[in-house]
């Protein structure tokens, strides 16, 4: 395999926390070196990066591909298209199919799919219980044997306290991650909003940013028990941020994330009823979306994703409480995160730190570095340009994207996996 030496390229390296010009050398699929002059080896193929930016792959965890089960959604290849184009060289697949992945011989179904159609690296997650039903924990052993590469139930929660603090038990035993949606799901059951004035205005169920909270602070009660790995999918409140705090200063192995859409929308974003804006937890107010962004800002909060959820029009044009919840989000979640950063509110290596390099971390991988040794895994992006999204021109088969019609600046114009292309913007 011949070298590839970038040149002329704004470097986000978050493992750094520069933004600062210069050349990036990958040869075998690896990153070489990097820095402001490199010199030009003679097998070396070169890209003009013209000034724009180069940074570590997206490491998306939360990804839903609609295999087995529900493939006119979601398969393995259109959703692989979809992540080149927007930047994500790896995504952490969730195990909400039909069936659920729970056990080894699904695992190794969906594993065979994604590695003959996805052009990007896929990560598999299984379910924590069986049929994600709460009340019998799977063969985490078998399972990480597999490849799993942690463990959920994804937005059901294990309100049998027993089953739950066994599982976590067994996954410290196995040094297993668990990844778990905080959420009292008593209060939550049957909501589409967060409680408030506009969600009385609008007639719409609603459920407390307090849900959340003790959702969490239940979660945070059994690992001090277990002593287990701990990732918590999405915190979206301001009142459940004090916990998380809490527990972090106490040393408990928890992480925390946030989807992008809970960092960029607030509940008046579904005013007209648009089923596009429908997604879980329900969209907070203006004041839990600033104090979220703060929280990335400080680290409080570990990980962005997309939390990309497919669903088809027949699930969608429906009324708001009957509609699904859920968001396509692969192609837009770079797009979609410049916002904070036009908005001055994080900058490129921060954003990089939560969008590859934290997550890559939390699993146990080398990428999200631009690190000699580090995969040559890439994105090259145009930070500045705008345009009008049109959701017919996404790549994934489900369009329920919110951002439909919005302005939005900033595109992909290439992405690498391993140093190889797997996208280019025409």
């Amino acid at each position: 395999m011949t070298a590839t030496l970038f040149t002329n390229a704004r470097l986000i390296d978050p493992e750094a926390g520069t933004d600062a010009p210069g050349s990036l050398l990958v040869r075998d699929g690896r990153i070489v070196a990097a820095g402001a002059e490199i010199a030009l080896p003679e097998d070396v193929e070169p890209v003009d990066c013209h000034g724009k930016c180069l940074a570590p792959g997206i490491v998306d965890i939360g990804v839903k591909v609609c295999e087995p089960g529900e493939r006119h959604k979601e398969s393995y290849r259109s959703a692989g298209l979809a992540a080149a184009a927007g930047g994500v060289t790896t995504m952490v697949t969730r195990p909400d199919t039909i069936p659920t992945i729970d056990n080894p011989e699904t695992l190794e179904f969906v594993t065979r799919r994604a590695n003959a159609a996805a052009p990007v690296n896929v990560l598999p997650m299984a379910a924590l219980t069986k049929g994600r039903e709460g009340r019998e924990m799977t063969e985490i052993g078998f399972l990480m044997d597999a490849g799993a590469v942690a463990f959920t139930d994804c937005d059901h929660v294990v309100t049998n306290t027993k089953v739950f603090s066994r599982a976590l038990t067994y996954a410290r035993a196995c040094g297993a991650l668990v990844i778990a949606h905080p959420q009292e799901p008593g209060l939550s059951a049957g909501s589409c909003a967060t409680s408030g004035k506009f969600a009385s205005l609008r007639g719409l169920p609603a459920v407390s940013p307090m849900a959340e909270r003790m959702g969490l602070d239940r979660d945070i009660a059994l690992l001090e028990m277990t002593g287990a790995r701990y990732h918590a999918d999405q915190i979206t409140t301001a009142r459940a941020l004090p916990a998380l705090d809490r527990a972090k200063r106490n040393g408990l192995d928890i992480s925390a994330g946030v989807s992008i859409h809970h960092l960029t929308l607030n509940e008046l974003d579904v005013a007209d009823y648009r089923t596009f804006f429908k997604v879980k937890p329900p969209l907070r107010s203006e004041d839990d979306r600033l104090a979220v962004i703060d929280a990335v800002h400080s680290g409080l909060i570990d990980i962005i994703c997309s939390m990309h959820t497919p669903q088809d029009e027949e699930s969608k044009r429906l009324p708001f409480e009957e509609a699904a919840s859920g968001a396509v989000a692969l192609e837009t979640l770079l797009p979609a995160a410049m916002r904070l950063y036009h908005g001055d509110q994080l900058d490129l290596p921060t954003l990089f730190t939560a969008l590859s390099l934290n997550p890559a971390r939390r699993l146990g991988l080398d990428s999200g570095r631009l690190a000699p040794g580090a995969p040559a895994d890439l994105v090259l992006f145009d930070p500045d340009v705008p345009f009008v999204l049109d959701r017919a021109t996404l790549q994934s088969k489900s369009r329920n994207t919110p951002f439909d019609g919005q302005r939005m600046q900033g595109r992909v114009l290439a992405t690498y996996v391993a140093g190889t292309p797997v996208y280019r913007r025409d």
